[in-house]
C-alpha cells in the first residue's frame, strides 16, 4: 500500500474534517426537527393507552426530549418457556431496566409464560401483550417457487384468544411436531459423526418445553461439534442446511385466519429471511395479516417497507430477544419505532382486542360458570389490574377488564351496556374469584 503524500494526504485529512462536519450538521439538524402534529396526536393517543391513568403531558415537550418521552414497546420477546433463557419474569425485569413500558411476550408455539409475565409486570408498572410467534410453512400454489417455513406472530387483548382452546389445539399440534423434528435432527448429526443424546437436549429445553432448534445448537456448542450457536445455524441447522428438519407445521395462511378468527393481530415476523416476501405476503395478506416486521435495532429496511405499503400493512418491528448471555443480539427495547407506526398498530389491533374481550365477557354474563371465570382469569390480567382487590360484582370484572383497552367514552357504548347490567347481577366473594348469582 502507498502512504498518502502531500496534497493526498491533505485532501484526506479535510475529507474526515468535511465528513465530522456533515455528521454534526445531520445530528444538529435532527435535534431541530420539530415534531409535527400528527406525531403529537398519535403520542397522545399512545401514551392514553399505555397509561390510562396517568396524568396528561405536553406531547411535544415530550418528543422533543431526548428518549425521556419515548414509550418503548417492544413486538418480539422469548422466554425459557420455548427458547429463550430467562424465565418469563426475568425477561420482564430485563424491560424494566431497558424502559421498556408495553413488551409482547411471543414464545415459539407456546403462551405458557403470559401469567408469569403479567405477574411479574405488576410490579414495574408494565403493559403484557399476551402473544406467541406461531410455526407456520408457505406451500406455494406454484411450482416454480420453493416451499419455505414462515414464523406468524400474533397479539391479543388482555384476556387472550376469544376461542383459546382452538388455538391451544393448534399449538398443541405443533409442539407435538416440534419433538418429532428435533429428533430427526438428532438422526442427521449423528450421520454427520456428531451424535446428541436426546436427554441432553431435553435437559436443555426444559421440563415440558418442546425442544427447537436453538437447543439442538446449544447442544452442538455444550459438546464441542461448534465454537458457539452462530456457527451451529450457519453450518447445519439452517433452513434446509445438512441436520435441518421439519415438524408438523401448518400452513401460514390458515394459521393467519385462525389469529383473526380468535380476536388476535396476525403480523409477519423476520419476513427479510425469506426467499420470496413478495409472493408469501401477497399470500398471506389475503388471508387476513394485519401487519409485518419491517424495523430492527439496525434501522428500517427499505424494501420491505415498500411491500408493507404495497399491501397495506402496519410497519412493526421487534428485537427478538432470546437472552443469550454473551451472544450477540439485539436487547429488549432496541427497535427504536416511531410513534406512528406504533399509533397505526394499536388503531388496527383495539378494535379486534375490543371485540374478542366483549365475547369472553359476554359468555361468562350469560353464564357465570368455572370454565368461562377461567377464560377471563387465564393470563393473571385482573392480577395485574389496579381495584381488583375492591371488586364486588361481575360489573367490576368488565369495568377492570375494559379500563385498560378503552376510552370512558368507548366503555360507555351501548353495545356494553346490556353485559354490564347482567354482569352487575353477579357478586364476588373473596381473592379466589368465587361468584354467584343474584336471584330476584
Amino acid at each position: 500500500m502507498i502512504p498518502d503524500t502531500g496534497d493526498e494526504a491533505a485532501a484526506a485529512t479535510d475529507g474526515r474534517a468535511g465528513g465530522a462536519k456533515r455528521r454534526r450538521r445531520k445530528r444538529k439538524g435532527r435535534r431541530r426537527k420539530k415534531v409535527t402534529q400528527e406525531e403529537i396526536l398519535a403520542s397522545r393517543f399512545v401514551r392514553e393507552w399505555a397509561f390510562p391513568e396517568a396524568v396528561p403531558e405536553d406531547e411535544e415537550v415530550a418528543l422533543d426530549m431526548k428518549g425521556s418521552g419515548r414509550v418503548v414497546f417492544e413486538f418480539h420477546s422469548h422466554s425459557n418457556c420455548s427458547d429463550g433463557f430467562l424465565s418469563p419474569g426475568e425477561v420482564v425485569e430485563r424491560a424494566h431496566r431497558n424502559r421498556v413500558k408495553v413488551l409482547a411476550l411471543t414464545d415459539h408455539d407456546t403462551m405458557a409464560g403470559i401469567a408469569e409475565a403479567t405477574e411479574a409486570a405488576r410490579k414495574f408498572n408494565i403493559r403484557i401483550i399476551p402473544g406467541v410467534e406461531i410455526s407456520a410453512v408457505y406451500s406455494p400454489r406454484e411450482k416454480s417457487e420453493a416451499e419455505e417455513p414462515v414464523h406468524i406472530l400474533a397479539y391479543y387483548g388482555s384476556c387472550g384468544p376469544a376461542q383459546f382452546e382452538e388455538l391451544e389445539d393448534l399449538l398443541a399440534t405443533i409442539r407435538d411436531g416440534r419433538y418429532l423434528r428435533a429428533k430427526e435432527m438428532l438422526l442427521k448429526l449423528s450421520k454427520l459423526n456428531m451424535p446428541l443424546k436426546w436427554e441432553h437436549v431435553a435437559k436443555i429445553a426444559g421440563n415440558g418445553v418442546a425442544p427447537g432448534r436453538l437447543h439442538v445448537a446449544r447442544a452442538m456448542v455444550e459438546a464441542g461439534y461448534v465454537e458457539n450457536l452462530k456457527q451451529a445455524f450457519s453450518r447445519y441447522l439452517y433452513d434446509g442446511g445438512p441436520a435441518y428438519a421439519t415438524g408438523l407445521e401448518p400452513f401460514a395462511e390458515a394459521v393467519v385466519q385462525l389469529i383473526c378468527r380468535t380476536g388476535g393481530v396476525a403480523a409477519l415476523a423476520h419476513p427479510w429471511a425469506l426467499k420470496n416476501p413478495d409472493a408469501v405476503i401477497r399470500s398471506l395478506k389475503a388471508a387476513g395479516l394485519h401487519a409485518m416486521e419491517v424495523y430492527r435495532s439496525d434501522g428500517k429496511l427499505a424494501g420491505l417497507s415498500d411491500l408493507a405499503d404495497t399491501y397495506k400493512l402496519v410497519k412493526l418491528g421487534g428485537s427478538d430477544y432470546h437472552g443469550r448471555s454473551g451472544q450477540v443480539e439485539s436487547d429488549l427495547g432496541s427497535v427504536d419505532l416511531p410513534v406512528l407506526a406504533v399509533y397505526e398498530f394499536l388503531k388496527v389491533a383495539r378494535p379486534i382486542w375490543c371485540s374478542a374481550i366483549k365475547e369472553i365477557l359476554s359468555a361468562f354474563a350469560e353464564e357465570p360458570s368455572a370454565v368461562n371465570k377461567e377464560k377471563i382469569v387465564r393470563f393473571g390480567i385482573l392480577s395485574n389490574l389496579k381495584g381488583c382487590s375492591t371488586m364486588s360484582s361481575g360489573k367490576d370484572v368488565f369495568d377492570l377488564c375494559l379500563s385498560s383497552w378503552l376510552t370512558s367514552e368507548e366503555r360507555e357504548a351501548a353495545e356494553f351496556e346490556a353485559i354490564r347490567v347482567r354482569l352487575s347481577q353477579t357478586v364476588i366473594s373473596g381473592r379466589e374469584f368465587q361468584m354467584t348469582v343474584v336471584s330476584g
